[in-house]
């Protein structure tokens, strides 16, 4: 694949508060590419550099190979859909869309064409000539996704686009946008705090916190094989614990040991040990590897979400069995459950359920991004 951004040891400060640290990323064409991460973690001010509105302190930027530190954003082939659609109230859908090339002085029949497909393509086709004020949310966005994608740009930026959206619609437009750029083949670079929709839609993910860059990869491998505790909390639920390997694949936890599919760590080498509540099993105390007494159930709809105290460290366990607040219950863990990652400085952090509850993560998020 062609590489179509370069951002090369990229540092920048706010008033002397370091908020990227010696970031380097590879952004290629036709991908659909995700940054992710918790509030001031750096991933809206990596976007503003891409499109132009930040420069970095230090460090490039390449487009297609050529240094643009200092290329204004209206001379770079990038544009941008922010959280705030900034739409023109004054004029309708139809003029919205064709804004950007009537600056450019484009044809009117050459307009026309353009606007028409574009508005098909985000399936507006009988909303040309509504008031963009009389639209819903889902439909402004997709006025100014045509807006932004009228001019054919190489790289499309979206800052957190759907963040004022409810929930259904949330859904939806994520299909739409992920239709939306294999349709056309532009390079989507996302950004969202949301993990399900950063795993529903891209092809790579950066996550991020402390304005680093912790893991690049697919969904399947930032889920599946984490490189620290950080990741691994943030990216759904996990259960980190404290371990120590004994050998390879085999590796001791919450007093006992445990055959695991890792190898390669120091004979003795204390690690952090990842199990995801869903690759937990239930089962009868006699065949119980491990064995807790339940502190706490939530029925979560499709399956019940069960804290289990083990040796005075809360876990997660997401099942579809039953069980009861102070029932007694074993647990079982196949070798591919269990994932092993080095100590890092996240260590700790995460993991334990002690002071679980659904609404912390959003208490927490002030809506604000550095």
């Amino acid at each position: 694949m062609k590489k179509v951004i370069e951002l090369k040891n990229i540092s920048k400060a706010f008033g002397g508060e370091l908020i990227l640290d010696d970031i380097s990323l590879d952004i290629y064409d036709n991908e659909f590419i995700t940054l992710l991460g918790p509030s001031g973690c750096g991933k809206t001010t990596m976007l503003r550099m891409i499109g132009g509105f930040e420069h970095p302190d230090c460090g490039d930027i390449l487009f297609m190979n050529e240094k643009i530190n200092d290329v204004p954003p209206h001379k770079r082939n990038v544009n941008t859909v922010f959280q705030k659609y900034a739409l023109f109230p004054h004029l309708n859908v139809f003029e919205n869309v064709a804004f950007p090339l009537r600056e450019r002085k484009v044809p009117k029949k050459e307009i026309r064409e353009k606007v028409e497909k574009m508005l098909s393509l985000v399936m507006l086709s009988n909303f040309a000539e509504r008031s963009v004020t009389s639209l819903s949310g889902g439909q402004q966005q997709r006025v100014a996704i045509a807006r932004a994608l009228i001019n054919h740009p190489k790289v499309l930026l979206l800052d957190e686009p759907l963040g004022a959206l409810d929930l259904k619609l949330r859904k939806d437009m994520q299909q739409e946008l992920k239709k939306i750029q294999k349709t056309t083949g532009i390079t989507f670079v996302f950004v969202t705090h949301d993990q399900e929709e950063a795993l529903s839609m891209s092809d790579t993910i950066v996550v991020m916190s402390e304005g680093k860059i912790q893991q690049i990869g697919t969904p399947t491998d930032i889920y599946n094989e984490p490189q620290n505790a950080f990741v691994a909390d943030f990216i759904g639920e996990s259960n980190i614990i404290d371990g120590v390997m004994l050998e390879n694949y085999r590796v001791s936890f919450s007093g006992h040991t445990f055959q695991c599919l890792d190898a390669g760590f120091a004979q003795g080498e204390q690690v952090d040990v990842v199990v995801r509540p869903e690759d937990v099993d239930i089962v009868p105390l006699e065949n119980a590897m491990l064995q807790g007494v339940v502190t706490a159930v939530t029925f979560m709809g499709v399956h019940n979400e069960i804290i289990v105290d083990i040796g005075g460290f809360k876990w997660m366990i997401q099942t579809t069995d039953s069980a009861s607040v102070d029932d007694r219950i074993g647990i079982s863990l196949d070798p591919d459950a269990i994932h092993i990652m080095k100590k890092s400085k996240y260590s700790g952090m995460f993991g334990d359920y002690s002071s679980y509850s659904n609404e912390l993560d959003e208490l927490s998020d002030p809506g604000g991004e550095a």
